[in-house]
């Protein structure tokens, strides 16, 4: 398979800097841009494709967001928008020549976000949208964290995580300590320390000063800047072939997740069953196997 390294050069309003991807394979009508989520992860955790993808002709392409591990990173908050992030998917878009008779985007999580701006801003561009695990309103995120979420935890343990946001004691081993239950439940559901490497890499080379300032700096829901973006009402004007990925166990609400699909006018729904946030990892034969039938049907 062809492997094509590309640093793509990124026209802002306060400077140009460099963005990092990577191309698997080529077809001429098939391919695949992977948005990680965070913001501020990397493209590392998305790597399970290149086993179930390998036998596949399906082009698919690791894009590193600007302010992220092999990507240049500006350090200044400005940068942080969705706007300008939505403007930069489309300056990768164009170095890499992708376009509606080729162009598939996939996002998941954080990701999911940039990927249902990107299809309301630039719906001449697409031929395929997949959501990967993203509700389209973080008022019902957080409303899914607080109400279904915390309720499933010991009563005292949660009581201790919310004293220890209220102190702004998030980077404490105690903190950290208290949530690996949630993150072996609703993230990757098996233990940690036999998470894959290339996931614990994704989470060890995050942008925590991004990741802080857009989705906020607790684990459970969300604080940032994101806090009240809300696209519910904009998914009827989502005109592009459409599929949402949720997951039984996810950090987001499945069933949310499979009304999006009916929302969206050309929208399927793919469950993926006894997985948690990252799917992709938990239920991967139903995840790839679905990814890659949509896009064939496409």
């Amino acid at each position: 398979m062809t492997i094509e390294v590309k640093m793509i050069p990124i026209t802002t309003a306060f400077g140009d800097y460099k963005v990092w991807t990577e191309r698997h394979g080529s077809h001429p009508t098939k391919r695949l841009l992977l948005l990680h989520g965070g913001p501020g992860m990397t493209h590392e955790y998305f790597r399970s494709f290149e086993t179930w993808f390998s036998d596949s002709d399906i082009e698919y392409i690791y894009y590193d967001q600007l302010g992220s591990h092999n990507s240049d990173n500006p350090a200044d908050r400005k940068f942080w928008t969705i706007e300008r992030f939505v403007d930069e998917v489309d300056q990768v878009r164009l170095a890499l020549r992708l376009d509606s008779s080729n162009f598939f985007l996939l996002g998941h999580s954080w990701g999911g976000v940039l990927a249902m701006e990107y299809a309301l801003a630039h719906p001449e561009a697409l031929k395929g949208l997949i959501i990967s695990n993203m509700m389209a309103d973080c008022v019902a995120y957080q409303r899914y964290a607080d109400e279904v979420l915390g309720p499933q935890m010991d009563p005292r343990v949660l009581a201790r995580i919310k004293e220890l946001e209220a102190a702004d004691q998030y980077t404490s081993e105690e903190y950290e300590a208290l949530l690996v239950p949630h993150y072996e439940q609703h993230v990757l559901r098996r233990p940690m320390d036999q998470w894959p490497e290339c996931v614990l890499n994704s989470l060890g080379n995050a942008n925590q000063d991004l990741y802080v300032y857009m989705q906020g700096p607790s684990e459970f829901g969300i604080s940032g800047v994101l806090a009240t973006w809300d696209r519910s009402k904009d998914l009827k004007h989502i005109q592009t072939p459409a599929l949402v990925i949720g997951a039984e166990n996810d950090t987001m609400d499945p069933e949310y997740m499979k009304w999006m699909s009916e929302q969206l006018p050309n929208g399927s729904y793919l469950h993926c069953p006894k997985a948690g946030h990252m799917a992709m990892w938990d239920a991967p034969q139903v995840y790839h196997t679905g990814v890659r039938e949509f896009i064939d049907r496409v």
